[in-house]
């Protein structure tokens, strides 16, 4: 099995109109959509991870008619899970449109950058060079990598937030892990533009979630 990480935009039509809402929020940011389905009652499901006031977004959702049911799940501080159940459109949905047309699994999480949507999806060589064909001129999309596929690779990693990705991965690219150590909080810091306290926050809160994913 072969992978292709895709950036894709705009995200309302990669996945499903409602994202344009959702993104636009000022009560919320992204930082990654865990699941999406097209059901075969005509909606489709979303599982979002989302940083800011939850329960105000959650106000918001209770008032779009286009939306069936909702939850905001708080995760003890560390943002909420927001599920959102909304009539399908034929103006979105292209991701999973093309992933169900060439047998293709799309792994999640999903994640929210400056470029856009960043999508994984799973299958055979020849059906992930279709599926590139079959991409809508609606869809500006950009193949930022390709290889084979481990399943669960990226477990561990998936709960961090955005900025918590950001400073680890650049600790690891620093020396920070390496024996002995090549690289201080302050190198983080000046790669990253931020303070070595703020390094310090972001990696320990890190470092925590990944070890808790080790044992669990």
């Amino acid at each position: 099995m072969q992978y292709l990480k895709l950036s894709l935009s705009p995200t309302e039509r990669a996945v499903h109109p409602i994202d344009r809402f959702i993104g636009g929020h000022d009560a919320i940011s992204r930082e990654a959509l865990l699941h999406v389905d097209a059901r075969a009652d005509g909606t489709t499901v979303l599982l979002y991870r989302v940083t800011g006031d939850g329960e105000r977004f959650a106000e918001a959702l209770d008032e779009r008619p286009d939306i069936h049911d909702y939850e905001a799940v708080d995760l003890a501080g560390n943002g909420y899970h927001v599920f959102v159940q909304a009539d399908q459109t034929s103006r979105g949905n292209v991701l999973l449109d093309v992933a169900h047309e060439h047998a293709l699994i799309v792994d999640t999480p999903l994640k929210f950058t400056d470029e856009g949507l960043r999508a994984t999806l799973v299958g055979t060589h020849e059906n992930l060079r279709n599926a590139l064909g079959a991409i809508p001129d609606t869809i500006d999309f950009s193949v930022d990598n390709a290889g084979t596929y481990v399943p669960g690779n990226e477990d561990l990693l998936s709960p961090l937030t955005e900025r918590q990705l950001e400073v680890f991965e650049t600790a690891v690219e620093e020396g920070y892990y390496d024996v002995p150590r090549r690289a201080t909080h302050k190198d983080i810091a000046d790669n990253l533009g931020c303070a070595p306290s703020t390094v310090d926050e972001h990696l320990r809160k890190a470092e925590s979630r990944v070890v808790s994913g080790l044992i669990q």
